[in-house]
C-alpha cells in the first residue's frame, strides 16, 4: 500500500521526446560551464571581474538562461561569487585565501596519500610511476617554453597528484581535493613566468615518488607537505598589487 502511494506521488519519467528535447539545454550548460571555468582558472576572466550575463552570452554563444545556470554551477565550485543584487563576479584572490587553501590541501592530501600507501596495490603503484614519467617529460618542455607549455604541465601535474591519492578509500576526500586543486591552479599560474623563488620541481616530485613506493607514509607526507607549502612561499614573494587583500 505504501509503495503504491509513493509510486502515485512520484512524477512520471520523461517521454523519449521530452528527454531528447532537454538534452541540448544540458549540453549547452555543460559547455558554457567548462569554458567559463577554464577562462577563470587561466585568468582570462580576471579575479574580481563582474560577469555581465548580457555581454557574456554573446561571447560564449549561449542564451542568458543557459549562462546563468553555468554561473550557478561555478558558484558551487567557489570560482564565482554572488553579491546580493549586484550579480555574479569572479572570486577574488588573496594571500589569506591561498593560505587557507594550502593548509586545507595539506591536511586532506596527506591523509589521502597515507590511505593510498596503506591500501594501494601494484596497479596503483604502476599508475603513480606512469604519471610521474609523463610529468617529468612535461617538466622538461615547460623549462624550455614556460608560457606555451604551462597548460600541458598543469595537466600532467594534476594527473600525478591524482594518481598518488587514487588509492584513498574516501570519495569525499578526493572530491574536496579536486575543488582545492582547481582553486590552487589559479595561484600556481601566477608563478609560471615570474619564478619568484628557485625550485627543483623534478627533485620535489621524485622525493614524493620514492617515499611513496617505499611505503614510507610519514616520509611521503612530509615531503608532500613541503612541496605544497613551497608554492605558498613562492606566491608570498609576488607583488602585493596582484592580490585583493
Amino acid at each position: 500500500m505504501l509503495d503504491q502511494t509513493l509510486a502515485s506521488s512520484m512524477p512520471a519519467p520523461p517521454s523519449e521526446a521530452e528527454a531528447t528535447a532537454s538534452e541540448p539545454s544540458k549540453t549547452l550548460v555543460g559547455i558554457a560551464y567548462h569554458h567559463l571555468r577554464r577562462d577563470i582558472i587561466e585568468g582570462r576572466l580576471a579575479p574580481g571581474a563582474k560577469l555581465r550575463v548580457e555581454h557574456l552570452k554573446d561571447s560564449y554563444g549561449v542564451g542568458a538562461g543557459t549562462l546563468r545556470e553555468a554561473l550557478a554551477l561555478l558558484v558551487s565550485d567557489a570560482l564565482v561569487v554572488t553579491q546580493g543584487q549586484r550579480g555574479f563576479h569572479v572570486k577574488p584572490i588573496s594571500m589569506a585565501d591561498f593560505q587557507d587553501i594550502t593548509k586545507t590541501r595539506i591536511l586532506l592530501e596527506c591523509e589521502a596519500l597515507r590511505q593510498s600507501i596503506q591500501f594501494g596495490d601494484d596497479i596503483w603503484e604502476s599508475r603513480v610511476v606512469a604519471a610521474f614519467h609523463r610529468l617529468d617529460r612535461a617538466q622538461e618542455r615547460l623549462a624550455a617554453n614556460p608560457s606555451e607549455r604551462f597548460n600541458e604541465w598543469e595537466d600532467r601535474n594534476r594527473e600525478y597528484h591524482q594518481a598518488l591519492i587514487s588509492g584513498c578509500q574516501s570519495p569525499w576526500v578526493q572530491h574536496f581535493l579536486g575543488i582545492l586543486n582547481q582553486q590552487a591552479e589559479r595561484y600556481r599560474r601566477l608563478t609560471v613566468t615570474r619564478q619568484p623563488i628557485p625550485r627543483d620541481l623534478h627533485a620535489e616530485h621524485q622525493a614524493i615518488l620514492d617515499a611513496t613506493l617505499n611505503r614510507d607514509a610519514d616520509g611521503a607526507c612530509k615531503v608532500l607537505a613541503e612541496h605544497i607549502n613551497l608554492t605558498y612561499e613562492a606566491i608570498k614573494q609576488l607583488p602585493a598589487t596582484l592580490f585583493d587583500a
